[in-house]
């Protein structure tokens, strides 16, 4: 695994009042819509704001690059966009049920980064994550996990506690993981919002390409 990336911690304590608005708001993003009857393959992006695309205009979040990608390839598969601004590990295992309506053959996960952004107990986002990922292997569903990291302001024992959970249940669930879902974006000024956190369009179609190279052996 790569060595973790340095953030800027006064951007990420800046940045924080405009996540926890994101929480309050919990705007489901779904590109495109659940469409009953449509036999495509679906991949369903679960995540939070960087999933959602916060920021950007719809059709430049990563999962809707995602399935640009898969078009021009190809692929008969449709990408849903399940990704909540603030949304935590908790908020996915309480939805995921639900988005499984869409059937999907591959979920992506990418949860967590709220959770640290906030310092909650390591141990319970573990368990969610597990939670999540045993219901969408009992569905059916493969699994592709992506990680997070945390600035270093919170610590390296929870820092470290924190990034070893995704490393953990990628072993533990033997998953396709991505170590790090910003990489190659994170702290990168041309690359990112004002909130020195959410990536703006070309950051975005980095995320896109990052997904890409784990997905597309799963298809």
């Amino acid at each position: 695994m790569k060595k973790p990336m340095n953030f800027h911690c006064g951007k990420i304590l800046k940045a924080l009042p405009a996540i926890f608005l994101g929480l309050a708001l919990l705007v489901f993003v779904f590109q495109p819509s659940y469409v009953r009857g449509d036999s495509s393959p679906v991949i369903l992006a679960l995540g939070d704001s960087l999933t959602a695309g916060f920021g950007v205009p719809a059709g430049e979040s990563y999962p809707a690059r995602l399935q640009v990608i898969l078009k021009s390839r190809g692929y008969p598969h449709r990408v849903v966009n399940a990704g909540v601004s603030g949304d935590t590990t908790a908020g996915g295992l309480r939805r995921i049920s639900w988005l499984l309506r869409n059937e999907p053959a591959i979920v992506i996960l990418a949860l967590g980064a709220n959770d640290g952004l906030r310092g909650l107990p390591v141990s319970q986002m573990r368990s969610n994550l597990e939670r999540i990922v045993q219901i969408c292997r009992d569905r059916g569903a493969k699994v592709l996990l992506t990680g997070m990291k945390v600035p270093p302001n919170f610590g390296e024992d929870y820092s470290g506690q924190f990034e070893r959970v995704f490393s953990t249940i990628s072993k533990e669930f033997k998953l396709p993981f991505i170590p790090f879902l910003l990489e190659g974006v994170a702290a990168k000024r041309e690359l990112t919002q004002p909130d020195g956190i959410h990536p703006l369009g070309p950051g975005y179609a980095i995320v896109a390409d990052t997904v890409w190279k784990a997905l597309e052996p799963m298809l």
